[in-house]
């Protein structure tokens, strides 16, 4: 089954961050995201990808 393709306001109330901040980790390749039609989305396998790097990090 493919991954649920989130918008860049649904992975910014997820984070709790600001879409700055979403745009940020999608430029530098921390978070992985696609382009459809223009539209920029994120697979919720690449944001379960992005929090569990960042909890490995803390431990």
């Amino acid at each position: 089954m493919a991954d649920e393709l989130l918008t860049v306001p649904e992975v910014m109330t997820r984070l709790k961050v600001g879409r700055t901040k979403v745009y940020d980790l999608i430029r530098t390749r921390r978070l992985v995201s696609i382009k459809v039609d223009g539209c920029r989305r994120i697979p919720s396998s690449a944001l379960g990808a992005f929090i569990a790097g960042q909890m490995e990090r803390a431990a």
